[in-house]
Parts: C-alpha cells; structure tokens; sequence
C-alpha cells in the first residue's frame, strides 16, 4: 500500500468530507425549530406574566387595589409567540434546501439571512409607514390621545435621528444630548419673552443656537474617546441643567417659563372668532385643528432631519463621520482632518435637538429644568442603540416601541422602570447589534448590497 507523496514543506491535509447523503432530504429541520420557538415562547412568558398576567383593579367601597390574575392572556400571547417563532424557523430561517449531486441529494440551510430580508423589505417598510402617518389623523382612531402620543413619538423620532449623527454614523458616545434638547428649548422661550419673536423666527435661531453650543461641547473632547468621552458629554448636559435651574433672574429657575406662544397658520390664530384658523377656511372650531397642525409640523421637521440626514452620509462629510467610526487613526493616515470631522458631528446633531426642543416648547407652553434630566438622554440613546446604530428605520421603529409601547404601561408606574430595563437586556441578549442590523453602504462601485453590523465599528472615536 502505498501513501500519495506530498510537496516538501507542504502540511498535509485531511480531505474534505461531503455532507453525508440523504436519500429523502426532509425540508425543515423540526427540532432546532421547536427548540428556538420554545426559548421564545418562554422569554414572552416571562415578559407578559408581569405585565399582561397581573392587573390592579379598584375596590368598590373604598377598599383600595386589588391584583387580578388573567392568565388567559398569557397564554394567548406566549402560544402566539410560539407558533410565530416556528412558522418563521420552518419556513424561512431554518429550511431545509435538497441539493441534487449526481445520483444523491445533499441538504444545506435555506432561507434568506435576516440582512437579506431587511434589504428585501426595506425599500417597502418605509414608504408605508410614512403614508400611514401622512393619514393618521383623518383613521377613525385619531382621537386626542392617540394625536398627542404620535406628537411625543414623532418627537424622539427627530431626536434619536439626531443623535443618530453623533454616535451612529460618527462614533462619538453621547450621553449629554438632552442638553442640545434644552438649548433650544430655552432660546425659543426666551427669545419670545424678552424680545417678542414668533416661532417660526426662533425656530432656526433656536437650531444655530444649539449647534454652537454643540462646537462648544465638541473642542475640549477632541482628544477623548470611549468612556471618558461619555463621561464629558454627562457631566456637560448636567452642567447645562444646574445653570437653568440656578440662573433664576435668566432662566426663572425651577419655576420655568410660562406662557410660551403658540405657532400659527401663516398668521392664522387656531382661536374661536372671526380671525380663527376655522372661520378663514369656513370649518366648525375644533381644538382639534391646532394638535393636528402640531402633528404635521413635527412631522415635516422630522421629515427634513432624515433627508439632511441621509445627504449628509452620502457627502464627503458624511464619509469621513463613517471612517472616525471605524478607525480614529486610519482616518488621520487619510488625511481627514479629525477636528472638523468630530465639531461637524457634534454641530450637526444638536442643530436638529435644538430645532426639537424649540417645538417641544412651543407644544407644551410651559418648559422647566425638570424636562431636561440625564433619564431623557438615556433613553435617546437607547432608541439608537436598540434600533440599531446608524439605521434610520431602526430609530423609527425603537422610538414607537420604547415611547408609544410602554404608554400602554401606565397602570403598572411602579414596574415601568424595571420593564425597561429587561426589555433592553433581553433586546441586547437577541440583537445584540440593535433591531436593524444591517447597513448600507455610502459608496458601491457595483451593486449596493447591505451588509452585517457586525462587520461595522462600534465606534470608540
């Protein structure tokens, strides 16, 4: 018997081995599929016991709150995440495709991976989103509750776009964003107390304002990154906060500012009279008219905030946030003047916080510096960190799980905290690159394909 010779220093290797055939491949493989629906099902169990399977009811007579159990909807909820997760392992995440090889069949996964699926669906989940919104208030369901809480999502949709900029595309941790968020806030009331300007002069004013405090905030951590850059940014937004609450001849203090005027409709007043929005147009007065116009003008700044957005990522300034991302040292070795990079970052995200807290002023006609604490920045960066860092959609569908899902809690104030908080670890322990993991490229020679997150810097710059 003799052995096959192989070159001088050439390590010898095993031959590969072929799948083992099969003569009738089955299509799906059962148990991975029941074994990762069941992890599913029993995550949504733990998930919908507390919040689903325990409900505070009022005693009649005075007897105070009593707990009701409603198991039922338990398990409704945990036999619907079961079925789902193994509908979707059988038939697109864990099926199996036969491969014919000659005379045999071979098996191999099917099923397109998920950064497929998202760049296959993408194109449509956009758009219809957008036209359910343009709708929303003429659906049967827009009442005032449903307007007001679309108001305060569209709101963190804005400002999780924003901050998009800084910790998405350019890499720089921020957790003083709510600082930007006041800056505007403040320089609209302000402005319209001391010097009687109307909102849609303040708006811009508000939006330069913000983003020179952003250059300010940006030149003493050009040399810090990772954790020392967020400690900075923390400490920044909480110095702003202090300063609003103790400059009490500037700012009034704790009291806040009252009286904030109202935007209009091209001069038009939403008021009861001759002289109303409603009698120009020969419509019956409505308090409604005036929340519907707040609506679509958050929508319009959102609106704008992700078109600058995009422009933005596909210029060459955008290109240079992306390459800080990846790597702070190959981008000095380009040539890239990192300076300007990280100023244009920090400029360009509390612009559009600035133009968000000018309507949030505007929207709530009182603001004080209890609306700007450090829980607010936190939770913008988990709307981009959980959406998925650098992806606009996933910021969009963060932001009305996180702030329109867990209004739905208000019955459980005591548990919403922790119910945040597992909702972020289960999402991290799932998704650990965020709801949409999947990015774009700016720049493709051929065919843009999406790609992994995981293929993409986390951001330490």
């Amino acid at each position: 018997m003799t052995d096959t010779a192989t070159p001088a220093g050439t390590p010898a290797q095993a031959p590969e081995e072929p799948a083992p055939p099969v003569s009738q491949p089955p299509e799906h493989d059962l148990a991975s599929a029941v074994k990762d629906a069941g992890l599913a099902a029993l995550v949504a169990l733990a998930l919908a016991a507390p919040i689903m399977g325990l409900r505070t009811t009022s005693q009649s007579g005075g007897g105070g709150l009593v707990i009701v159990p409603q198991w039922q909807s338990v398990l409704i909820a945990v036999a619907a995440v079961f079925v789902g997760r193994l509908l979707l392992d059988l038939f697109i995440w864990r099926r199996i495709v036969p491969v014919p090889i000659g005379d045999k069949w071979f098996r191999r996964p099917g099923g397109m991976p998920l950064a497929r699926h998202a760049e296959r669906f993408g194109g449509y989940f956009g758009p219809l989103v957008l036209a359910g919104a343009v709708v929303l208030p003429f659906l049967p369901i827009a009442d005032r509750y449903i307007m007001d809480l679309s108001i305060l999502v569209l709101t963190y949709v804005m400002l999780g776009w924003g901050l998009n900029i800084v910790v998405g595309l350019a890499g720089l941790l921020d957790l003083g964003y709510v600082a930007f968020y006041a800056v505007g806030a403040y320089s609209y009331a302000l402005l319209a107390q001391y010097f009687d300007l109307g909102f849609w002069v303040c708006l811009p004013l508000a939006g330069i304002l913000a983003a020179f405090w952003g250059i300010l905030l940006g030149f003493p951590v050009l040399r810090l990154r990772g954790d020392y850059l967020a400690i900075v940014t923390l400490a920044f937004g909480e110095i702003i906060r202090v300063v609003l609450l103790n400059w009490y001849t500037f700012t009034n203090g704790p009291d806040g500012i009252s009286g904030i005027p109202r935007p209009s409709f091209f001069g038009l007043e939403f008021q009861r009279g001759d002289s109303g929005f409603a009698a120009f147009f020969g419509l019956d007065y409505s308090p409604m008219h005036r929340i519907i116009f707040l609506y679509y003008l958050i929508l319009i700044l959102a609106l704008i905030t992700n078109f600058v957005t995009v422009r933005l990522r596909r210029l060459p300034v955008g290109r240079a946030w992306e390459a800080l991302r990846e790597d702070e040292i190959a981008c000095r070795s380009l040539g890239i003047n990192t300076t300007s990079t990280k100023l244009t970052a920090f400029a360009t995200g509390a612009m559009f916080a600035g133009f968000a807290g000018s309507f949030f002023a505007t929207r709530q006609g009182f603001i004080s510096p209890e609306s700007f604490t450090f829980i607010e920045s936190a939770l913008i960066l988990a709307i981009v960190v959980l959406g998925g860092l650098g992806s606009q959609i996933g910021v969009v569908i963060a932001a009305v799980v996180m702030i329109g899902g867990f209004e739905y809690f208000r019955e459980f104030e005591q548990y919403r905290m922790l119910i945040f908080g597992l909702a972020m670890v289960v999402i991290m322990v799932w998704r650990p690159r965020g709801l949409i993991a999947t990015r774009q490229p700016s720049i493709a020679l051929g065919k843009r394909k999406s790609i992994a997150g995981d293929l993409v810097g986390e951001g330490h710059g």
